[in-house]
C-alpha cells in the first residue's frame, strides 16, 4: 500500500473533463479506513488540495454520500449520522436507535466525546431537546454507554430479571417501562440471553413478541432492536438492509448508513444472515434497487 500512488490515482481520476467513477470506486474500496485516512492527509501534502472537497465537486447523489461516508473515520461517521438524525429536518428515529442500540460502550464513549468536540453541545443533551416520554429516557441510556460488558450469569438473578419483565409487562393492565429500560438497557449480554429464555417458560411467549404487543411506536423499535442485537447483531443488519430495499421506493439513508458502517466490521456475517432470512442474498437484492455508480460501489461493499 503506497498512500502516495493512490492519492495520484485519484487526482488523476478527478483530473481534466470528466470523472473516472470507476477508477474512484476500485480504489477506495480495496483500502481500509485507516488506509484511507493517509491517503487523505498525502492527498493534501502532495497535491496541495482537499480531497473531500474535490470528490465533492465531482460526484453527487447517493455515490456522492457512500464515498464520502468511506472517507470519513468510523467515530466520526457515526457522529456525523446521529447530528443528522436529530438536526436534519424532523427527528430520523430509526438511525438513532440503530447506532445506539448497536455499539460497543467504548465505541459509544468516543461518539460522545467526538459529538461535544464536533458540535460543542452533547449528544444527550440533543436527544433530550429532540425526543420526549419514554424512548427519549430508553435513547439517554444507550448513550451513556454503561452497559455490563462481562459474561457472568447471576442465575438467581435472571430469574429475578425475568419474572420482574413479565409483572412489568404481560401480567399487568398497562405496562412498567421502565423496568424494562433498566434491564434490557443495562445488564451483560451473556446474562440477558439466560433471562431471555427463563422469560419464555415463565410467560410461554418470546420477549420479542412481548415488547410489541406491550409497546408501541419508537419506544417498541428501539426495545426491540435492543434485544435483537443482544441475540445477533449481524441478523438485526440484516433485516435493517432488508426493510431499507424492500417495497416501494428504498430508503437510502439506512442503506448507505449500514454498507459504510459495517463493511470492515461484520458485513460477511450479515451477508450470511441475510441469505439465511431471506433466502436470496445481500448482493442480488442490492443490485435489484439500485443503480449506476450507487450500485457498484454498494456491490463493492458488499463484495462477494
Amino acid at each position: 500500500f503506497s498512500a502516495e500512488q493512490e492519492a495520484q490515482a485519484l487526482r488523476k481520476a478527478m483530473k481534466g473533463f470528466g470523472t473516472d467513477e470507476d477508477a474512484i470506486i476500485e480504489i477506495l474500496t480495496k483500502l481500509n479506513v485507516s488506509q484511507r485516512q493517509q491517503v487523505l492527509i498525502t492527498y493534501k501534502s502532495t497535491i496541495g488540495r482537499d480531497l473531500i472537497d474535490d470528490l465533492k465537486s465531482e460526484l453527487s447523489g447517493n455515490f456522492e454520500r457512500v464515498i464520502i461516508g468511506l472517507m470519513t473515520p468510523t467515530t466520526m461517521y457515526d457522529v456525523h449520522e446521529l447530528r443528522r438524525a436529530l438536526k436534519g429536518a424532523g427527528t430520523d428515529e430509526g438511525c438513532l436507535i440503530e447506532i445506539l442500540a448497536s455499539r460497543t460502550n467504548e465505541e459509544i464513549r468516543y461518539i460522545n466525546e467526538n459529538y461535544k468536540l464536533q458540535y460543542s453541545s452533547t449528544l444527550e443533551d440533543d436527544i433530550v431537546s429532540d425526543t420526549s416520554s419514554m424512548f427519549r429516557r430508553v435513547l439517554v441510556s444507550l448513550a451513556t454507554g454503561n452497559r455490563d460488558e462481562g459474561t457472568f450469569v447471576d442465575e438467581a438473578l435472571a430469574q429475578q430479571d425475568a419474572q420482574c419483565l413479565y409483572e412489568a409487562g404481560e401480567k399487568k393492565w398497562g405496562t412498567d417501562e421502565v423496568q424494562f429500560m433498566s434491564i434490557l438497557c443495562t445488564r451483560n449480554r451473556c446474562h440477558l440471553l439466560r433471562v431471555f429464555d427463563v422469560y419464555r417458560g415463565i410467560a410461554n411467549k418470546d420477549i420479542t413478541e412481548s415488547i410489541k404487543s406491550e409497546m408501541s411506536g419508537d419506544l417498541e423499535d428501539a426495545l426491540l432492536a435492543v434485544v435483537k442485537c443482544l441475540r445477533n447483531k449481524p441478523a438485526y443488519f440484516a433485516e435493517r438492509l432488508y426493510k431499507s430495499m424492500k417495497g416501494l421506493g428504498t430508503d437510502d439513508s439506512t442503506l448507505i448508513r449500514v454498507m459504510v458502517s459495517r463493511s470492515e466490521i461484520d458485513m460477511l456475517y450479515i451477508r450470511r444472515e441475510f441469505l439465511s432470512m431471506y433466502g436470496k442474498s445481500l448482493h442480488s437484492f442490492i443490485k435489484g434497487d439500485c443503480s449506476g455508480d450507487y450500485r457498484k460501489v454498494l456491490l463493492r461493499l458488499c463484495g462477494g
